[in-house]
């Protein structure tokens, strides 16, 4: 071990070794963390911020919903509770956290990572999202953490989900991702508070031993708020327990060794008395889990990015072909598994509810083709997937139906395969009347990945926020500024950080 890296080995009692390593790292035991991945984590956060107001404005369901149920569980007093996004109202944390947690997650646009990290050979690809932040703020509030201590808990939370998602597969077993981020969740709720490493073991046992989430939430034709309300539902349970375990409750100990839970169990070590991976996690310097993940840039499942990305590269190529969409004649769309299997199921090309819409590539594309061909325009920019694109009418939209039709997704086999999760490999191609097939091309690193090279982030990152953050405030101005810089910010701006109003939203 050194400064920058930590590694709990599989031979020990990871859990508790967990434990020790989030208080040390909030603790600032270890060197000191680069500017640039502060500036990530805020970047990430922020982008939340603006999926999560916009969620509640337009009153989409679950969020709507797990708020409400926030509100009737006051806390007992300022010092025991955390406000909801839009509110000064003090609930309990595991309710608040469930609420603001599920309003970022449920557009299926904040960033993702896809557990790739070859250069120490941890590259088993299971995915994740930065939905967590809820958690750590509401963490920091309770403490009364400033900017600079709310941005590193943050830190350590991406770091600990990112890093279990390099090293074990949750999808190959059926399980959720969300549980690599409930496991983390805890952790750093747990060190943040002052909990010792015996109860934050005792809280990461209660929720691999009683919480486990299996992907049966995002199974069914039609897709349901649960889909998009897992990893809130995951936090909640998450500060629950290690409330809990911060009480006196004792849970299951040493469970990443235990070989009745999941990890041992789906993976049997060839050895007695170690788990199935070694956890090596940053600690200083700029080598953060953070730095690989991506942004989505607008309302998409991930997976679905090259796609987007080739298309925008074919209609830059023959910007003539929005002239007549008659004589567009077949799209086609080569990809990757397991993104052909998560986006390509037959049953998603008659998507019913956003949340089978979004998971259905041939339904991304095809409203691309829409909004281009009606926009007279093409771009990341311009075509940015925004709620409304969602809506009733948008399913419903005969043009949309017609693209759909002539849409033709396949699996590009080991070729394709062997590129993921390096990059999102996918070639789009266009058949059209006057000038043949047109070809994007192979493409791997789309905007918004963490290896693209293009520089236009910051400015569709910047367009985003905007247009999100328009649908539930009347100062976007005002709303990025507050989660602008927020490590500089003192205590007491953490603790009114969700100080403003949402239009709509009481």
């Amino acid at each position: 071990m050194n400064d920058e890296h930590q590694t709990l080995p599989r031979g020990e009692n990871q859990a508790r070794a967990l434990g020790r390593f989030a208080r040390d790292f909030l603790d600032h035991k270890f060197g000191a963390v680069s500017d640039e991945v502060y500036e990530r984590v805020e970047s990430f956060h922020r982008d939340s911020i603006a999926c999560g107001v916009s969620a509640l404005a337009l009153q989409t369901n679950a969020p709507t919903v797990l708020r409400a149920e926030a509100l009737e569980y006051p806390a007992i007093d300022a010092a025991h509770g955390v406000p909801c996004f839009g509110s000064t109202r003090r609930v309990a944390p595991e309710k608040a956290v469930v609420a603001n947690s599920s309003a970022v997650r449920e557009w299926d646009a904040n960033g993702t990572n896809f557990g790739y990290n070859p250069a120490r050979g941890a590259t088993r690809g299971e995915f994740g999202h930065n939905d967590y932040y809820p958690v750590a703020i509401a963490a920091a509030q309770l403490r009364g953490l400033d900017g600079r201590q709310s941005v590193h808990a943050m830190l350590l939370l991406d770091e600990i989900r990112g890093r279990l998602a390099e090293v074990f597969a949750l999808k190959n077993h059926k399980i959720d991702h969300v549980l690599h981020g409930a496991i983390a969740s805890a952790a750093t709720f747990g060190a943040v508070l002052g909990a010792t490493p015996e109860q934050i073991e005792s809280a990461i046992g209660l929720v691999v031993a009683h919480y486990v989430p299996f992907r049966a939430i995002r199974a069914g034709k039609q897709l349901s708020d649960s889909k998009g309300a897992s990893a809130a539902i995951s936090a909640e349970v998450a500060v629950l327990s290690m409330r809990r375990a911060m009480r006196g409750f004792v849970g299951p100990a040493d469970i990443f060794r235990n070989p009745e839970a999941v990890f041992c169990l789906f993976e049997k070590p060839e050895e007695k008395g170690v788990s199935p991976f070694d956890l090596t996690l940053a600690a200083a310097g700029s080598d953060f889990a953070v730095m690989g993940m991506h942004f989505k840039l607008g309302l998409y499942e991930h997976q679905s990015a090259g796609a987007i990305e080739g298309l925008m590269n074919v209609l830059e190529m023959c910007p003539k072909m929005l002239e007549d969409v008659d004589r567009l004649q077949k799209i086609r769309i080569t990809i990757y598994e397991p993104a052909f299997g998560i986006i390509g199921d037959p049953a998603k090309r008659d998507p019913q509810t956003r949340q089978s819409a979004d998971h259905s590539m041939v339904y991304i594309i095809a409203t691309l083709l829409r909004k281009a061909y009606r926009l007279k325009t093409a771009g990341w920019r311009e075509l940015m997937l925004v709620p409304a694109d969602y809506d009733d009418e948008a399913l419903r939209d005969p043009l949309t139906r017609s693209l759909i039709d002539r849409i033709e997704f396949r699996h590009g086999g080991p070729k394709y395969d062997a590129k993921y999760p390096d990059g999102i490999p996918t070639t789009l191609e266009i058949e059209y009347e006057t000038r043949g097939r047109l070809s994007s091309g192979l493409v791997m690193y789309p905007e918004g990945h963490a290896r693209n090279t293009s520089g236009n982030l910051p400015t569709l990152l910047e367009h985003k926020f905007r247009t999100l953050a328009a649908l539930g405030v009347d100062d976007v101005d005002g709303l990025q500024q507050r989660f602008t810089g927020l490590r500089h910010q003192t205590a007491e701006q953490i603790a009114a950080l969700y100080d403003f109003q949402i239009r709509g939203v009481q």
